[in-house]
């Protein structure tokens, strides 16, 4: 195959980005994408739901010899699935959104993954389906956007045109990165897991609240909250503390006070019952 060369030592980016494919249209399509992970020696693809299926044959010849990304590929059902390890999370997109969320370039996007990588954190990039993108509830799910600078009038790249951009830009960081020790985090970052085990938590005792009344608000108010604490760049634990206030706040001060609420209103119905 043209441009390769078995005499040379392979790079493998085991501490690079996880490239996480949404609802992929066509065989070829992923196939390319593999081709263009593998120039950079990323090897970590993760399939949300492709549309034809997985393994599909079409995307053998499209890797053009990639073939370590192709047996190594996951298959997931949601992105929430696929992203479940990860502490920050990325997502591809050129559409303007109804939603607060930082926008980086694809080169601010490699620094920021670098340190990520330096800190022993697990990261990774979204990409949408070829026809439509991404939506908003895989977006809300991300740290933040990553905008390639295009020509405004003709803003429009294809899958694997977005995956060599943003893998070219991570692989040129190595070479930015000084040789010395860079001590890991006292804290634990919170994984995209832990987040989404936070916001059922949350959104499940607001349902039973009746916050979520106005039905066609319902996932809008949804992204609101998964963005406001997506922002906040919360650790493991400060998770767990949030978790801990969702509970507290839900039960009113845990199972004594839950007997106690119970005892009082059997008090009063036995007194209304009296007054009768």
């Amino acid at each position: 195959m043209a441009g390769t060369n078995s005499l040379e030592d392979e790079i493998i980016a085991e501490d690079g980005p996880a490239i996480i494919l949404i609802g992929a249209q066509l065989g070829e399509n992923i196939g390319k994408a593999v081709r263009a992970m593998y120039n950079f020696g990323l090897t970590d693809l993760r399939l949300v739901a492709p549309r034809d299926g997985w393994p599909n044959p079409a995307a053998i010849p499209a890797a053009a010899g990639a073939d370590i990304v192709l047996e190594k590929a996951r298959v997931y059902n949601t992105t929430a699935e696929a992203i479940a390890d990860l502490s920050h999370v990325y997502a591809t997109t050129a559409r303007r959104r109804d939603m607060i969320k930082t926008v980086v370039t694809p080169h601010k996007c490699a620094s920021l993954m670098r340190s990520h990588a330096n800190n022993g954190q697990k990261f990774g990039l979204l990409f949408g389906p070829e026809k439509a993108g991404l939506t908003n509830d895989d977006v809300a799910l991300c740290d933040a956007i990553v905008s390639v600078p295009l020509n405004p009038a003709f803003a429009s790249i294809n899958l694997a045109q977005a995956v060599i951009l943003l893998s070219y830009e991570w692989f040129q960081t190595a070479a930015e990165q000084p040789a010395q020790y860079t001590p890991q985090l006292e804290t634990t970052p919170a994984s995209s897991d832990d987040l989404q085990k936070l916001f059922d938590h949350m959104e499940e005792e607001l349902t039973e609240a009746g916050y979520f009344r106005h039905d066609q608000r319902r996932a809008t108010m949804k992204r609101n909250l998964r963005n406001i604490f997506k922002r906040s760049d919360l650790t493991r634990e400060e998770v767990s503390t949030l978790r801990g206030v969702v509970k507290a706040l839900a039960t009113g001060g845990g199972p004594g006070w839950i007997a106690e609420k119970a005892e009082l209103a059997k008090s009063a119905q036995l007194a209304k019952k009296e007054d009768q």
